[in-house]
């Protein structure tokens, strides 16, 4: 790789402090412990105080529950078990992995990775990885468990450092969480607890799901070009003079010519994926297609298209993997395909203990409440300053990004703070697809530094196949520029686009102010 220059400027300084820091960390399972113990300690000392504050979602009075009460422990050992499997990220990641193992081990994965690079601009393979990483969004978490360690695969195939293409693809799929220009099931799922705040002021009030899709498109080219600008002009000169990538990579693709028997494999190999992929199509297009929702919806949480996402990733990487294996001969038998899965799962072992202490750690944080009255105070604080409207929009998604440290859900910070911010804002002239739009900015931005994202500690792991020495302080080191950029960028970008009085989306029954 290219050698950098030594000098550290004071972003390099900064940068630098922090990943020594953070790694001075315990292990990130043994944190997520301590987290959860904390948790303990904070829930009985703060559940004697009186907050004043109702749940929005129930309407009853919010309290922070005591975890340390004889009750609350007895409750947690039975459902400890529980707490685990169900931790929603562990099936996904476990399952994808099982195919994508199989994809990879076989050389399948390798060969489609000679071809992109074959006839992809060394220049552009930073903006198509991130572009990729968005469209992931659509399909719910696949960009998490394939697109992200992808970046790596492909960037140190093409001679980069892996870490810079883990990273770019990180910011696209979680940094970037909400720019995206084609619609998802995250669309729906906010705008009816936007609808459902809204009409507190409004009854008559309808919004459209789509109410966000022009702004989150168009903030596609904002993610792309901050990302792009990033990683090749600051992480990656970054990782080379800090990160060296480890010596004994035997596992990792190599860039040597395709032999005449992988090209065969890898074409009947593909031709039986588009096969699939066509025929999901054709079984999903009819409005009554046993893939939709109820009500016809394709894109819906309700649709088992949508829930069936992991699984489809699973089949689609799965059977190509086994074909390409035992036409090209890397496979004999059955047995090497099952060697291959589980040499994917010995690879996941870390992660798994991670998610154990994660699971009981965001359980608990989630089961004090502790989380969910930050961010009522956090709203009600905002709302008493009778900020102007531009300045209480910068505040909203300021909050939006702090809070995001502390919860995680999407779903569940908005439910918490939209019926304090929309009916506010409305009275300020503000739409309610304006304040949601904001939201999703600042729930975005700072996914890529929160330990608590529930697939950080798999991207710690990711990193770590090409640098051991990785850890949390590594991770957020990384990150924190792209989080800083776009929270910047992205805010300011907002502001600009609601002064030309652009529509956000498709119109709802509430008329776009300007500024």
């Amino acid at each position: 790789m290219e050698k950098i220059s030594t000098n550290k400027g004071l972003l390099d300084r900064f940068l630098n402090a922090i990943e020594k820091a953070g790694n001075k960390l315990p292990d990130p399972a043994v944190l997520f412990l301590g987290l959860m113990l904390l948790t303990w300690l904070f829930s009985a000392l703060l559940a004697p105080i009186d907050f004043g504050e109702f749940d929005p979602r129930t309407g009853e009075k919010l309290f922070i529950q005591n975890l340390l009460t004889g009750e609350r422990l007895a409750d947690f050992l039975s459902r400890m078990i529980s707490i685990f499997i169900n931790f929603p990220p562990l099936g996904v990641v476990l399952l994808a992995m099982l195919g994508v193992g199989v994809a990879e081990y076989s050389g399948y994965i390798n060969a489609g990775l000679k071809y992109l690079l074959s006839f992809t601009p060394q220049v552009l393979l930073t903006p198509i990885l991130i572009l990729v990483a968005i469209v992931s969004h659509t399909a719910a978490d696949a960009g998490y468990v394939l697109v992200i360690p992808l970046g790596g695969i492909i960037f140190y195939a093409a001679g980069r450092h892996p870490l810079a293409g883990i990273a770019a693809t990180f910011a696209g799929v979680s940094g970037g969480f909400s720019a995206n220009f084609i619609p998802s099931a995250i669309d729906p799922l906010l705008q009816s607890f936007t609808q459902s705040a809204a009409q507190i002021i409004d009854p008559s009030i309808t919004l459209n799901p789509l109410n966000n899709i022009i702004f989150t498109g168009i903030s596609s080219i904002v993610v792309i070009g901050v990302g792009w600008y990033l990683t090749d002009k600051i992480i990656e000169p970054r990782l080379n003079r800090t990160n060296p990538v480890d010596k004994d990579l035997s596992d990792i693709p190599k860039m040597e010519d395709l032999k005449p028997i992988e090209k065969r494999a890898f074409k009947i190999a593909s031709s039986v994926m588009l096969l699939g992929l066509i025929g999901l199509f054709f079984w999903a297009s009819p409005v009554d297609s046993s893939l939709r929702s109820e009500n016809g919806e394709i894109t819906s949480f309700a649709a088992p298209l949508m829930r069936s996402i992991v699984p489809l990733i699973f089949l689609i990487f799965w059977i190509p993997g086994i074909i390409f294996g035992f036409i090209s001969t890397s496979y004999k038998s059955s047995t090497d395909v099952i060697a291959s899965m589980s040499k994917s799962m010995g690879s996941m072992a870390h992660y798994i203990v991670m998610a154990f202490f994660c699971a009981l750690f965001i359980d608990a944080f989630a089961q004090s409440n502790i989380g969910a009255m930050t961010a009522l105070k956090g709203a009600a604080f905002l709302q008493s300053l009778q900020l102007p409207s531009q300045v209480t929009v910068v505040g909203i998604i300021f909050l939006s990004a702090f809070v995001n440290l502390l919860v995680g859900s999407a779903s569940a910070k908005w439910a918490l703070i939209s019926p304090v911010f929309v009916p506010m804002l409305m009275q300020l002239g503000i739409s309610p697809d304006l304040t949601q739009a904001a939201y999703r900015i600042g729930d975005s931005v700072s996914n890529i530094i929160t330990p608590l994202l529930p697939y950080f500690p798999l991207v710690v792991i990711f990193c770590q196949k090409y640098v051991k020495k990785t850890g949390i302080g590594t991770l957020v080191s990384i990150m924190l520029p792209y989080s800083i950029y776009l929270l910047v960028i992205w805010t300011a970008f907002l502001l600009i686009y609601w002064s030309l009085g652009i529509p956000l989306g498709l119109q709802s029954t509430y008329e776009y102010p300007a500024m």
